[in-house]
């Protein structure tokens, strides 16, 4: 994410080539936001991961067991955390198809990259104006209260699409269309 001129912490990720700060979080598979970290864009995910790990307490996410992440995690270092300090989670690296080239979409962690999308509607998202991470990070979390209180009272005015389901049988079987 790019960072204003208004200083505080920011680096520079020579992979996505952009200088600013990097966001590391956790969602559940409805895109919720479960934990959230803002580092400067140098840090490396997997050395930043241990600080989103540890947002994740048990007695907090007693249902939680198996995490999914790209292959920036697939780290030396974040193992020897992770048995280091016990965690309790599975952690499973989703890779790319051997062979793929060019954009492919990762099964599992679309969810994170949807949750993207979501909070980058918010204008304050699309750089980060912020000057400290703390701000940054509670920003985020703000995004995430605001997106999950308009599912829970969503605006009656809004006009809902319209579902019409039709039955119809073939060959002995019932289908349903949904239009």
């Amino acid at each position: 994410m790019k960072t204003t001129d208004l200083g505080g912490e920011r680096g520079f990720d020579g992979g996505k080539k952009v200088t600013g700060r990097k966001r590391h979080f956790a969602v559940d598979t409805l895109g919720l936001l479960l934990a959230v970290v803002v580092t400067a864009a140098a840090v490396d995910d997997g050395r930043a991961a241990p600080r989103v790990l540890e947002q994740l307490k048990r007695e907090h996410y007693h249902r939680l067991t198996k995490l999914w992440a790209d292959t920036k995690y697939h780290n030396h270092d974040l193992s020897h955390w992770r048995t280091q300090h016990q965690v309790p989670y599975e952690l499973e690296i989703v890779s790319r198809p051997a062979g793929a080239k060019g954009f492919v979409l990762l099964q599992k962690c679309w969810v994170a990259e949807r949750s993207i999308a979501w909070w980058s509607r918010d204008r304050r998202h699309s750089k980060d104006y912020e000057r400290r991470t703390e701000s940054s990070e509670a920003r985020i979390k703000i995004s995430a209260i605001h997106m999950m209180l308009k599912r829970l009272a969503p605006d009656p005015n809004r006009q809902q699409p319209t579902f019409i389901q039709v039955l119809t049988r073939k060959h002995g079987q019932t289908f349903r269309i949904a239009s």
